[in-house]
């Protein structure tokens, strides 16, 4: 037998009528209440939880206006604006009916009854109210990210210079619909800012969209950004809207845009030029209006100097130009983000850290962190699960040496370039010569990968 559950308050003052609905209800609901006087709703209401309130339209055998139901109608949404309340009601009284659900009741149950119908009003009733606890409890938790990510920077923070002058700079600009490309090495928290962009733009009630285009394929470019419809190609078996179209008011983050190819670059121009896409298959365009924030860890300037980046697109992607510092030149800031990874993976892992030992920030400052807030952020969460006691010592902190980079590839040079062509030269030897591979272990498209290997003439 299938397991009874919900929760049932039934409100008439017939007690035959409310002997009857126990006796049909019984077998099928966890929970049924009956009353008689209406009086005792509020107090009924504050002892237990309803999914479903069974309502009376007239409580007095005099009185045919209804205006009792509308009054304990109003009085029930008041203390519970989520409740789901079905007015009992004579056939005569349907017109009021209609009237009550205009006033905030979900449905009606006419007398007499039929079984069958008064059960699937009931458990239509209650999957309404399942739905609204679960929309509610989807608000509140909305609401509590909402209140962690509106402060300050969540956890983008920083009293350096250099960091003082990133928010000063979003500050300035979130407010604008202009353009930002942000500039920074990996790990520095180029996506933090642009959500933080966003977060305190005119578009913040809107989509954040976050596009990784280093991770697309060629093939895959058009379809996932603009789009297509059914039988583009194979395998798209529906119509799909693309990330700028799920962008639609809001703002649409482009990671690591150095990546595109030229083809690519032409593309995507064309699209912020009109303002309109084309899904792939379709002939009519679809205007968009979007917030573009790009994001790029390459020297693009030098890339677009060398014509590997289009100076067009160049131009549109960055009225404002936002450039992260990496973490090895902003030392002052270690302690602020210690104390707070401490704090944020303490609580996750129930540990608690009181206190780091003498000379933890000096080893933490010292150290080039050249995967930048990302790596520290790592290894804080590392040390604070392997170490044991409430004091974090030098000896927990398991860091890289140095000069690792330099020797393991035998750099003599501190040339990016040099430094870029011998290591695309050790992870091609690593791979046997084996591209996609080589891609991969670098963090690179493969596309990316034949531009660096035509540039280095290798």
């Amino acid at each position: 037998m299938a397991e009874k559950n919900g929760r049932i308050l039934a409100v008439d003052d017939n007690a035959d009528i409310l002997f009857a609905l126990k006796m049909l209800l019984k077998p099928h609901f966890e929970v049924i209440r009956t009353e008689t006087n209406p009086e005792n709703i509020p107090r009924h209401m504050a002892e237990e939880s309803f999914d479903v309130i069974l309502l009376d339209m007239n409580f007095n055998k005099d009185a045919i206006s209804g205006k009792e139901g509308f009054f304990w109608l109003e009085k029930i949404l008041e203390n519970d604006p989520e409740a789901v309340v079905l007015f009992i009601t004579a056939y005569g009284d349907v017109e009021k009916s209609v009237r009550a659900i205009k006033a905030g009741a979900t449905d009606f149950i006419i007398k007499p009854w039929q079984n069958e119908k008064l059960l699937a009003t009931i458990w239509s009733a209650m999957k309404l109210k399942s739905s609204r606890r679960e929309v509610s409890h989807l608000r509140a938790r909305q609401k509590e990210i909402n209140t962690l990510m509106d402060q300050p920077f969540a956890d983008f923070i920083g009293v350096s210079p250099g960091m003082q002058q990133v928010f000063k700079t979003i500050r300035k600009v979130a407010g604008t619909d202009a353009n930002v490309l942000i500039l920074g090495e990996n790990g520095t928290g180029k996506e933090l800012v642009a959500r933080a962009l966003h977060r305190h733009s005119l578009r913040k009630e809107e989509s954040f969209i976050s596009v990784d285009l280093g991770a697309l394929s060629e093939s895959l470019f058009e379809s996932e950004l603009f789009g297509h419809t059914k039988g583009a190609f194979t395998d798209a078996k529906a119509d799909r809207p693309g990330r700028f179209e799920l962008a639609q008011g809001g703002s649409i983050f482009l990671d690591e845009i150095g990546n595109l190819s030229l083809p690519l670059q032409a593309k995507l121009l064309t699209v912020l030029e009109r303002r309109e896409v084309i899904r792939v298959g379709a002939n009519k365009p679809t205007p968009i209006d979007i917030r573009l924030i790009s994001a790029t860890n390459m020297g693009i300037k030098q890339l677009a100097a060398e014509g590997g980046f289009r100076q067009d697109l160049l131009y549109r992607i960055n009225t404002v130009e936002i450039d992260l510092p990496p973490l090895r030149e902003r030392p002052e800031d270690i302690p602020l983000l210690a104390d707070h990874f401490l704090q944020l993976y303490g609580q996750k892992y129930k540990r608690r850290v009181d206190r780091l030992g003498a000379g933890v920030i000096k080893k933490l400052r010292d150290y080039p962190w050249p995967g930048n807030v990302r790596e520290f952020q790592h290894v804080i969460e590392r040390t604070l699960i392997m170490s044991e006691g409430d004091t974090l010592s030098e000896a927990d902190f398991q860091l890289s040496s140095h000069n690792s980079t330099q020797e393991e590839f035998g750099l003599d040079t501190y040339n990016l370039d040099e430094v870029e062509k011998r290591i695309i030269e050790k992870v091609l030897r690593n791979n046997a010569g084996n591209v996609s591979k080589a891609a991969a272990d670098l963090g690179l498209t493969r596309t990316s990968l034949y531009r660096r290997l035509e540039k280095h003439g290798l």
